[in-house]
């Protein structure tokens, strides 16, 4: 699966074009709208202003959350003056997405001007791949280009149907989203040894088929969070009340079996934080695995498990890590996550960190910069890991001696 069959923004003829960019502007915003973390905004502009440099005008898309009715809550305005900020430039804000409003500014847009388009998912047709929908968006540009990774594993309107109203030298992938790929692409080809991959997050089903694929890569495996009870569970240990996917006990001991027989070092928690409930409130101690009480459930690994895990990340040249060790937004539950990704910050190994809660811990952390490379979508990053083809990435292909 190479990068290099997917025709690049710089491979399309674009002087003075109409460009419609589907970016990724899915930001986390406080109650008053403020954007908290603008590092998707900001990884968007490397392509827009490629795009502006070649006398384009430039039509934005994104979604924002899960509308379920036009509210002002969801609206792309706040997206649009900090985007206008970053660039310093003006950013022209549609009233809606395929509506009387946009396709009259997208028609009057002038070179190296911006258009944002309201949020798509305004319109339901977007989550629906209606093709109609991206019929209308496609209309409005001569040129379609995608940057927007953290939909690419969804077959959305602006993301999948849209791709079919342009022939392959008029559609395109931007910087950010083949830098993701081929970050994914090296990472499972061409590791530098030790290769170490941390898995947490809450379940072990969405990360099964990632967990199966990185066994037969990786030379050890770290396994913290709600998905850790699991596999504590497989080893036949009490586990109280902690999250539990009884269905997949049987997957868990064949990944720990496959470990075994490729002699994968597997880790699992050693210690865990407990509490009787899940609350910023509740009474909570550390234990060992083998001691987890009956009535309580483990929501953070413990200070033995973060050393432990410390030492095993310790000569890793490569480090993939995806998901958090507990329930990181409680701040006493967070501790593991944190220790974690100060270990991975420190480390001199390539560090490459599934979006998604992973980048949040890691910004909450202050670590950021310390790593290689944060990729701006989680479940885009686990689908590449699992080694699927992406649904918005497939039409963006070219077969030899097509273009």
């Amino acid at each position: 699966m190479q990068s290099a069959d997917i025709v690049s923004v710089k491979e399309l003829d674009l002087n003075g074009k109409k460009v419609f960019i589907r970016c990724d502007f899915n930001v986390p915003q406080d109650e008053f709208l403020n954007i908290t973390d603008d590092r998707r905004i900001r990884s968007a502009i490397p392509t827009i202003r490629y795009c502006l440099d070649n006398g384009c005008s430039v039509i934005l898309a994104s979604h924002l959350g899960r509308p379920k009715e036009l509210s002002q809550k969801y609206s792309l305005e706040p997206i649009a003056k900090r985007l206008a900020r970053l660039l310093n430039k003006e950013v022209v804000m549609a009233k809606d997405v395929i509506g009387k409003d946009a396709k009259t500014k997208a028609a009057n847009l002038k070179p190296t001007e911006i258009l944002m388009l309201e949020n798509l998912r305004f319109e339901k047709g977007e989550t629906k791949n209606d093709e109609e929908l991206a019929k209308e968006l496609a209309s409005m540009a001569d040129v379609y280009v995608n940057d927007a990774f953290g939909v690419c594993h969804r077959v959305h309107a602006s993301v999948e149907a849209i791709t079919k109203f342009f022939d392959n030298n008029h559609k395109g992938a931007g910087f950010l989203l083949l830098r993701e790929i081929s970050f994914a692409n090296n990472l499972l080809k061409h590791p530098a040894r030790p290769f170490v991959a941390v898995v947490g997050g809450s379940k072990v089903s969405g990360k099964l088929q990632a967990l199966r694929n990185l066994i037969n890569k990786v030379d050890k495996l770290i396994i913290g969070g709600g998905m850790a009870f699991t596999f504590l569970k497989a080893l036949e240990f009490d586990i109280g009340d902690s999250l539990l996917e009884e269905e997949l006990i049987d997957e868990a001991k064949a990944i720990l079996a496959r470990g075994k027989e490729l002699g994968v070092k597997v880790y699992l928690p050693v210690d865990v934080a407990v509490a009787r409930t899940c609350s910023s409130d509740a009474l909570m101690s550390y234990v060992p695995t083998q001691e987890i009480p009956n009535g309580f459930m483990g929501l953070d690994i413990g200070p033995a498990t973060g050393k432990l895990f410390r030492e095993a990340l310790s000569d890793a040249q490569t480090i993939w890590w995806n998901g958090p060790m507990g329930v990181f937004e409680i701040e006493k539950f967070s501790k593991g996550s944190m220790k974690m990704s100060h270990f991975i910050g420190d480390s001199h190994a390539t560090t490459i960190i599934g979006g998604g809660d992973t980048a949040d811990v890691v910004a909450r952390s202050g670590e950021a910069d310390e790593m290689t490379f944060i990729s701006t979508g989680g479940g885009a990053s686990l689908e590449l890991i699992e080694g699927k083809e992406l649904p918005g990435v497939k039409p963006l292909r070219v077969k030899e001696g097509e273009l």
